[in-house]
């Protein structure tokens, strides 16, 4: 049974792109982490400020062991100097209950 995160991230009006831009470059990176299987980052068009970040697991110890991994601090680590984009977070937790097109 597929695990989705959704980390909903809202975001001061005009950041929205510098967020974008920091997750452009590492949007592969964590494709070949056992478990994982697929990541979106999606964008309000509807004049919300909340940006979702959803990854799907093959299930929760999947998800479990890479959030306790080096390469999780590693990602979700800034540069010095380097401020947040988002003002706050949440993370959502679902399971998928129905699935079309598999």
């Amino acid at each position: 049974m597929t695990v989705v995160k959704i980390n909903a991230i809202d975001v001061p009006e005009g950041s929205g792109d510098a967020l974008a831009e920091r997750f452009a470059p590492r949007a592969g990176a964590m494709d070949d982490v056992p478990g994982f299987e697929g990541f979106e980052l999606l964008r309000p068009e509807d004049g919300r400020a909340t940006w979702l970040v959803i990854t799907r697991w093959a299930d929760e110890d999947s998800f479990a062991a890479w959030r306790d991994s080096p390469n999780f601090r590693e990602g979700h680590g800034r540069p010095e100097g380097q401020r947040p984009v988002g003002i706050s977070s949440e993370v959502w937790n679902y399971s998928t209950a129905v699935r079309s097109g598999q």
